[in-house]
């Protein structure tokens, strides 16, 4: 039997900042998913202290790999509509003045269809890093997997294309 490893074992080999990305990304879920508006913002705060270029890969990466699962034979605009509608639907009930936009952003720019890092300052990092675990969070529950492998195979794969030598 496969154990999932807790969220404070990430693993030792990894540099701070992505253990630190982990673990605020996971709390940052965990309230989402709890409908914890008082502990979002707190998980938020650790995520926006940390560099908001790596955070977003990982979270993309994150979004990307859940879309995958959920669509293994491909997804298409449709798709990505459902997924919108229901995160807003459910996100709605607890966020007052939720910004449909920004979850639209976090989508298209895990997918590469939009440049994240354009919508991210057009939207505001606060804004775009709340989309990213509200779509996240939905699309977690959707699987009904936890969020850890998912992340670490997000920061393991950018490790992996950090080390590839360019031609």
């Amino acid at each position: 039997m496969t154990t999932v490893p807790r969220p404070d074992t990430w693993p030792s080999e990894w540099p701070k900042t992505a253990r630190q990305i982990a673990v605020s990304t996971d709390d940052a879920l965990t309230a989402a998913r709890t409908a914890s508006g008082e502990h979002l913002a707190d998980a938020l705060d650790e995520l926006l202290a940390l560099p908001f270029e790596q955070v977003t890969l990982v979270h993309a990466g994150v979004v990307r790999a859940l879309l995958e699962d959920l669509h293994p034979d491909g997804f298409s605009g449709e798709d990505i509509q459902d997924a919108l509608t229901r995160v807003a639907g459910s996100a709605l009930t607890w966020i007052p003045g939720l910004d449909i936009p920004a979850l639209a952003a976090v989508l298209t720019g895990s997918l590469g269809l939009t440049e994240m890092s354009d919508d991210a300052q057009r939207i505001g990092p606060a804004d775009y890093l709340r989309s990213a675990i509200l779509v996240i969070a939905d699309l977690l529950a959707t699987v009904d997997m936890p969020s850890t492998g998912y992340i670490r195979d997000a920061i393991g794969e950018i490790a992996r294309a950090e080390t590839v030598e360019m031609p």
